[in-house]
This record gives C-alpha cells, sequence and structure tokens, in this order.
C-alpha cells in the first residue's frame, strides 16, 4: 500500500510538468553505444511513450555509429572519417541505409508495444529531409549531406495526432540522392523547423566536464559566450564539439533550451 501511495505522489507531484510542457514538441536525439544496449535503449523508448502518452509531443532522431561499423567491418569495408563526417561511398551509404533502417523499424515496433504510436521516417522512408551534397576542400567524402530543409508540416501533422516521429538522418536531394547526414545536426534542425521547447542530446558521457577523470567536474549550465573558449582551451573537444554545435545552433534559430545529457542514467529524458 505505501508503495502505490508513493507512486501517487510521484504523479501529483509530476503534474505540474506535465502540464507546463503539454503540447509542446521535445526533440531528443540518441545514438552511440545507446543503440547496442538493449536496456538502455528500452529506458529511453519508454520515456518516449511515456511522454506521449501525457500530451508531451517527443521527436526522436536516432543515428547508428557503432552498428554501423560493426556491419562494415564484417563485410570488409573500411571504416573512415573526415572532421567529423563518415567517408560515405556508394557501398558504405547502402549500408548505413539498411542499418539506420533495422534500428527505425525496431524502435517504431517498441514504442507501439509501449502502447504509444509511431512512425518512422528518413530521407528514403517520408522524405521528411531535403538535403545537399557537403563539400569539403580536397576531400572528396561521398554521399555525405547537409540539410536543405525540413518538412515541418508532415511532423506537425503526426504530432497533432499524438504519434512519435521517429527520424533516422538520411536526407534525399534534388537529383533523388540519398545523403547521410549528421545525427546531431539533423536534430538541431528538425528542433528548429518544429520551434522545439526542447533539443535534447543524449551521450556516452555524463556531459560536459573540466576533467573527464574527475566526476565532480561536470559543467551542468553553460553560456553561449563561454563555448569558444572551452574549445580553444580543449575542454570542450572531439565528438562533443559537433553536439555543442548543434546545440548553439538551435538555441540561435528560437529553440528555448538545450541540453546534453548522459543516456546511461535510468529516466534521464524524464529527469530533464
Amino acid at each position: 500500500m505505501r508503495r502505490a501511495i508513493e507512486k501517487a505522489d510521484i504523479l501529483i507531484e509530476a503534474l505540474p510538468y506535465i502540464k507546463k510542457f503539454q503540447h509542446k514538441a521535445i526533440v531528443v536525439k540518441c545514438g552511440g553505444r545507446q543503440l547496442l544496449n538493449k536496456v538502455l535503449i528500452n529506458n529511453i523508448l519508454q520515456d518516449i511513450a511515456f511522454m506521449n502518452c501525457v500530451g508531451l509531443n517527443p521527436v526522436l532522431v536516432h543515428g547508428g555509429g557503432p552498428s554501423i561499423n560493426e556491419k562494415m567491418q564484417k563485410l570488409g569495408k573500411k571504416v573512415e572519417f573526415h572532421q567529423g563526417h563518415r567517408v560515405t561511398d556508394e557501398k558504405t551509404l547502402e549500408i548505413v541505409s539498411k542499418e539506420l533502417g533495422r534500428l527505425n523499424q525496431e524502435m517504431v515496433q517498441k514504442i507501439n508495444q509501449l502502447g504509444a504510436k509511431a512512425k518512422g521516417l528518413s530521407g528514403n522512408a517520408g522524405k521528411v529531409i531535403k538535403a545537399e551534397r557537403l563539400e569539403r576542400r580536397g576531400r572528396n567524402i561521398g554521399f555525405v549531406g547537409r540539410i536543405a530543409s525540413i518538412d515541418a508540416q508532415s511532423l506537425k501533422r503526426l504530432l497533432s495526432d499524438s504519434v512519435v516521429p521517429i527520424i533516422s538522418p538520411l536526407g534525399i536531394g534534388k537529383d533523388r540522392q540519398l545523403y547521410n547526414i549528421n545525427a546531431d545536426m539533423a536534430a538541431a534542425e528538425i528542433a528548429v523547423s518544429l520551434s522545439a521547447w526542447k533539443l535534447v542530446l543524449l551521450t556516452d558521457v555524463q556531459g560536459i566536464m573540466y576533467d573527464t577523470n574527475e566526476e565532480n567536474s561536470l559543467i551542468s549550465t553553460l553560456k553561449a559566450a563561454q563555448v569558444e573558449g572551452l574549445i580553444k582551451r580543449g575542454v570542450i573537444r572531439k565528438g562533443m564539439i559537433p553536439k555543442v554545435d548543434a546545440c548553439m545552433r538551435a538555441l540561435r534559430k528560437g529553440v528555448k533550451k538545450t541540453h546534453i545529457v548522459d543516456g546511461s542514467i535510468p529516466r534521464s529524458l524524464l529527469l530533464e
């Protein structure tokens, strides 16, 4: 009986927050090792389903880097990156498309099993992301794209019907060519197109830390003016740079709040 009362108290305590965010778009990006860990991804999808069922409008954008790397290695393909972008030749694009499609379908099925409604979307399924080739001086990185536009109206129609869009970061060009897109940047542009209340990037680490060896050095709040200096000092580095860039871009274009959150913490989405 006591446990039941505690659960009821938690729901009552959550009511003001549910009311505050009701019908507001919240874009969540997951990827990396989260997608390889069934417990982690199930927790994330449970949070997404809960948000949907209480009247929030979650949108899930996912990557699939480790799964793609694993598949490429099994097929004898070299895994290569240039300035944070996966070098994507025709065979690599085929692998990326299949792996993202598989992951997308699995997440849609799980959300539906949890009692919410979900729909899988990407460049070649729903054509929600319009893209163009990303050029890099002195290096051909293949079928890597940048976002030209987002079909926000299609997403808004799904949200108005209480459907969770689950989006893989593949864009379609005017020439019908498929392009591989950075998932963090895709999430940011989708958040901007929806005038989202929040953009949440789930990571494999605690967040931005002054010292990665010191647990108490987490930077819980960061102002835009601090970012450049922290990059120069090497505090923000490697894979965290594109995530911070995505957050900054979203904030500059009207998204109210952005968060970089440790996706391994149970209920981290609801805690935010």
